[in-house]
């Protein structure tokens, strides 16, 4: 069994809407929404879904995700965002990977939910990012093998970049699998700070990771 993991803080207009699409998907998941304090009504449409697991959780992506984790019982472990939508057929296509004994862990293809051109750039600079490096972000939808998260020690406790430091510890372990199916995810913060601005600073934010630079003083520069 696949148990989707989504991490929230105020997400209650994305929320529903990834929830039921995962409800279209034939086949058996569990849904675990690890909430990190939403204040925004968040917690109330989760409490009207009685086939979804709520855990309320200290703030923090990776440590929202590994409290998840902690209550999932499925031998596959899917951590979605909550602005993020899957392309029907993606469980067929996590089994089918992981039916290949080297494949550990992997991530779908990204797509960005707007028409406009500049987002077809961004997707193709992400494509050829895991094509070259396997290197898939947290918007792509990262699912890892239960033994596999549990022997690396899970998510990081850090504010920024853990899903970049999951997937190199995965590699250690097995190939990672970059899925055709895409990860239909929103362009809301793109929009927000501006596509170039926030193109840019993604790619400054890894190089200084790279670099050596702590996560929390990363984290500074990107939610300031």
């Amino acid at each position: 069994m696949i148990s989707v993991i989504i991490p929230s803080l105020n997400e209650k207009k994305a929320l529903g809407k990834c929830i039921e699409s995962l409800r279209r998907e034939p086949g058996y998941i569990e849904v675990i929404v690890a909430d990190g304090g939403s204040v925004d009504g968040t917690l109330e449409v989760i409490g009207n879904l009685n086939d979804v697991v709520l855990i309320e959780s200290p703030k923090g992506r990776g440590l929202q995700m590994n409290q998840g984790a902690g209550a999932a019982t499925g031998n596959i472990y899917l951590f979605l965002h909550a602005d993020t939508l899957l392309e029907q057929g993606w469980i067929n296509e996590i089994i089918t990977a992981l039916e290949d004994s080297v494949v550990a862990g992997g991530a779908f293809t990204l797509a960005i939910d707007s028409p406009e051109w500049q987002y077809r750039l961004i997707e193709h600079m992400v494509k050829a990012r895991c094509a070259l490096w396997k290197l898939p972000y947290g918007d792509q939808g990262i699912f890892v093998r239960r033994d596999v998260f549990e022997k690396i020690g899970r998510y990081k406790n850090i504010p920024l970049m853990e899903d970049v430091d999951l997937i190199e510890r995965i590699k250690r372990e097995g190939r990672i699998s970059i899925l055709p199916k895409k990860a239909v995810t929103s362009h809301r913060r793109w929009k927000k700070e501006g596509w170039i601005r926030a193109t840019l600073m993604n790619q400054l934010i890894m190089i200084m990771y790279r670099l050596g630079i702590d996560p929390h003083i990363l984290a500074g520069l990107y939610y300031r």
